[in-house]
């Protein structure tokens, strides 16, 4: 019987090595373009590396630790049947946010779209970190609104679902900073609307981009894709009752970057009207129309011409959600999301509250 596996195993290695050796021999017989070709495949845009402050920092577990909130994750339903904007712009929002004292009145900015029909958005860490003070009058008399339309008018109130304590952590002491810096790693957040302005009915479909969570090609440099976002430069000019448009704007991807992970964790995108504050968290689409990022950080304008973004793919917002909540993009924007917003309030909320809080007051 052994000598029987033994044969069988030679034979199949024998077999192997063989056919191994003949796609060498066909791929040097081939035509010299398609030579070439084979060639362009394997030597596509290298990953340039980006500082990581997370690799050696232990990812909080709370939520997987959570009995609750892995109940209420895992008995969802990711519903198929999602029904998707045609116009990008239909699926974006203004997240604006003011906190007022009897001196000051101190404003914050940023963008976001639709990517579940009942109602969740998808936006910046840094720019959802302040409905976590909402809960506070740190800042002040707190109100953050989810404005949409063209100029942007106010639409919805909304709740945290999810902010990726790591980035809490490491970038809570940029709070007071009039112009923080940063690589954009783990800069996402999931809110979703509770109720409209005014009292009036909420949508009973809320107007969605599809995403994209697959690993993103090497290949897609210089591919076009569209940029849409609420740049708020004339804000910044003339002061917060200046209406914000939404913008849409093509270009191209320019290079692709990596926190350590071998994966396209961040791309880089020429300039264009987009490019401005207040654009941090609006979609960036593939031509195939899907989500493949959101905007971060501005670019570097001397390469790619001002007004260029850089943005963090969604598939790598899908392998950190995953990480640290056990449960893939699609499925914590599924369910019961009302349950699942409760239990993040009640565990992780305030330990992030309370470190925003300690460097607004230090």
């Amino acid at each position: 019987m052994q000598f029987l596996t033994d044969f069988v195993v030679a034979i199949i290695t024998a077999y192997l090595s063989f056919t191994n050796q003949l796609a060498v021999k066909i791929i040097d017989i081939m035509p010299s373009t398609e030579k070439e070709a084979v060639i362009e495949e394997s030597d596509s845009a290298t990953l340039n590396p980006l500082p990581t402050t997370l690799s050696t920092r232990n990812l909080p577990d709370i939520l997987l630790r959570s009995a609750a909130y892995q109940r209420a994750s895992a008995i969802t339903t990711i519903d198929p049947d999602q029904i998707y904007a045609e116009n990008p712009a239909d699926a974006l929002v203004n997240i604006f946010c003011t906190f007022i004292t009897d001196t000051t009145i101190r404003t914050t900015t940023g963008s976001g779209f639709f990517i579940h029909n009942d109602g969740v958005i998808l936006t910046n860490a840094h720019v959802a970190q302040y409905l976590l003070l909402g809960s506070t009058d740190i800042l002040g008399k707190a109100e953050c609104i989810v404005r949409q339309g063209n100029p942007a008018e106010p639409k919805y109130l909304a709740e945290l679902l999810y902010i990726p304590p790591t980035w809490v952590q490491e970038n809570a002491d940029l709070i007071n900073d009039t112009a923080p810096t940063g690589t954009g790693e783990r800069d996402y957040a999931l809110l979703y609307v509770t109720k409209a302005m005014g009292d009036g009915p909420l949508p009973e479909i809320f107007p969605t981009l599809p995403f994209d969570s697959d690993l993103l090609p090497r290949t897609i440099t210089n591919k076009k894709v569209t940029a849409v976002g609420y740049p708020a430069g004339s804000l910044l000019r003339h002061g917060p009752n200046t209406n914000l448009l939404p913008v849409t704007s093509t270009t191209t991807i320019s290079e692709l970057y990596t926190y350590g992970s071998n994966f396209a964790d961040v791309f880089s995108i020429r300039g264009s009207q987009v490019g401005e504050e207040g654009s941090s968290g609006g979609p960036i689409i593939n031509e195939a129309g899907a989500v493949i990022g959101i905007i971060v950080t501005r670019g570097d304008d001397e390469r790619d011409g001002s007004g260029s973004l850089r943005a963090i793919t969604t598939s790598y917002i899908h392998r950190t959600i995953l990480e640290e909540t056990g449960f893939s993009l699609a499925r914590n924007v599924s369910g019961n999301l009302t349950n699942r917003a409760e239990i993040f309030a009640t565990t992780l909320a305030p330990f992030m509250i309370s470190l925003l809080s300690e460097k607004i007051l230090n």
